[in-house]
């Protein structure tokens, strides 16, 4: 019997738009290859978007945007100086790194735009800080255009570098969507009922990683399964499941860190017939995963009718996992209380995103597993157990989603209630799919959806004339642009939810 699989995956690096000239520089095109135009026509298009609703449509009013109240002064304005000079040392490093690589003619280090944008906002946020700024008004009118502007020049820059065959560069996205948001932002507050309508950033950027917990939970379960070969559908049964037991255990025992240990388990028991179904037996693993999702609905909405309203008191009364404070980095001005005054669940999510990102792409245990999601037959062929490869990734990312599940029962309410995962499940893999199968990438769409989110809300307080469902459909409507590559390439595995049978 012959193994089924894919063919080799192209190398990283190479391909179209990525191979190097004769005596050229590397990373340039050969003359003779073409540049795909999906990253400018991609950025035209929202370009052009932009320019119509924050320059054509904007509104007179100003915009404004609190900055949040620190809880001691004196210990914030001391965070806000010694995060002002490590941001400004670390920007300076970056910034001083790219042009090096730039004047050497070699490529930039692809974590350096990154991290630079990155050191810049948090440079910006601190010198808030220091300067004890209480609120931020600008005019919509006049910073709309400056955004429109920006957005044409960069779209513009991008088609100027395809008809050079040349590649778009990391950090024109990255600062395209930087301005991009800006402007949003403020044509969405300046819309308001108010004279001068304001909101909390610290309140919005808050509420948005607190709705995005669970879902980085459950990207991160899929890319742990999708990268070992296994598309996991069943992120939502895992999700489900996790908040049941962890109410039910945490209510028995009175103890919400054995709740919290028991959702891990019951995430993971799902894997479990996940991977026994789909592994063992080949049947299909999108099937199985969407099975997996109603029976767990049901089952946890029977048990919940008859059992958990019956005796709420012993059976569905948890006790919550209540934020902690970490000493300095939570007095940090603005991202301060937005990052560092979690729950254990929160903290859980920041270690979890680092140790699958860094086993994924640093240990010799990911790159066996790359290796098993790409070309199943290479790997066995030197001596790596696929499928028991394929059952320990589906079980850990069982765990993980069954931890992102507990937030729901332990740290949201105090209570299980039906289908209270209320399909974040599904969000969880746009969001994966979004982040490009990167769990870096995967949180990050994650924050995005869960801004978006908290946005809707904010955006029906302050009277907005723009639509709630707008922002609900915002997320999936990118996530779209992404899988169709119009923003750059979007590649899932290459033997993702194909059986392996050893021949």
């Amino acid at each position: 019997m012959s193994a089924t699989t894919h063919s080799p995956a192209s190398t990283p690096g190479t391909g179209k738009g990525g191979a190097t000239a004769p005596g050229g520089k590397p990373g340039t095109p050969a003359a003779s290859e073409l540049v795909s135009w999906k990253a400018g026509v991609g950025l035209g298009l929202l370009a052009v978007l932009g320019t119509v609703l924050f320059g054509f449509l904007a509104n007179t009013k100003s915009a404004g945007f609190r900055i949040a109240e620190a809880r001691d002064p004196n210990a914030s304005s001391a965070a806000a100086w010694i995060t002002l000079a490590v941001a400004l040392a670390a920007a300076a490093y970056v910034g001083y790194r790219w042009i090096s690589q730039r004047r050497d003619g070699g490529p930039v280090d692809r974590w350096i735009p990154a991290t630079t944008i990155a050191a810049v906002v948090v440079l910006g946020l601190a010198a808030l800080g220091v300067a004890q700024v209480e609120k931020v008004t600008v005019p919509s009118m006049v910073f709309g255009w400056i955004c429109s502007v920006l957005l044409l020049a960069l779209a513009g820059y991008t088609i100027w570098l395809t008809l050079q065959r040349r590649r778009t560069p990391g950090w024109v996205g990255g600062l395209f969507a930087v301005v991009f948001l800006v402007g949003f932002m403020i044509w969405i507050v300046a819309g308001g009922r108010d004279p001068e309508p304001s909101i909390s950033l610290g309140g919005l950027m808050a509420g948005a990683v607190t709705l995005a917990v669970p879902l980085v939970f459950g990207s991160l379960s899929g890319v742990l399964c999708e990268r070992a070969g296994v598309v996991n559908i069943a992120i939502e049964g895992q999700l489900l499941l996790g908040a049941f037991s962890a109410a039910v255990v945490a209510t028995i025992t009175g103890n919400v860190y054995v709740g919290l240990v028991s959702a891990a388990i019951a995430g993971a028991l799902v894997s479990l017939v996940l991977a026994v179904v789909s592994i063992k037996y080949l049947v299909n693993q999108i099937i199985v995963g969407v099975v997996l999702n109603v029976l767990i609905s049901g089952l946890t909405s029977f048990l919940f009718s008859t059992l958990l309203t019956a005796d709420p008191e012993h059976l569905n009364k948890p006790g919550r996992l209540q934020p902690v404070d970490i000493p300095f980095l939570a007095d940090i001005p603005i991202i301060g209380p937005i990052l560092f005054r979690q729950s254990l669940v929160g903290y859980l999510m920041y270690i979890a995103v680092i140790v699958v990102y860094v086993g994924l792409f640093h240990t010799k245990w990911g790159l066996r597993v790359r290796a098993v999601g790409e070309h199943p037959q290479a790997a066995d062929t030197v001596g790596i157990n696929v499928n028991r490869t394929r059952f320990i990734n589906v079980l850990m990312g069982g765990a993980i989603a069954g931890i992102g599940g507990s937030f729901f029962t332990l740290v949201s309410v105090d209570a299980f209630s039906k289908d209270m995962s209320g399909g974040r499940g599904y969000i969880a893999l746009a969001a994966m799919i979004f982040g490009r199968w990167n769990p870096i990438g995967a949180f990050l769409a994650a924050l995005l959806f869960g801004f978006a989110d908290n946005l809707q809300s904010i955006i029906t307080i302050i009277g907005s004339p723009v639509p709630s469902q707008f922002m609900a459909m915002l997320p999936y409507a990118l996530t779209v642009i992404a899988v169709a590559g119009l923003v750059g390439r979007s590649r899932p595995p290459a033997a993702g939810g194909i059986p392996y049978v050893k021949g």
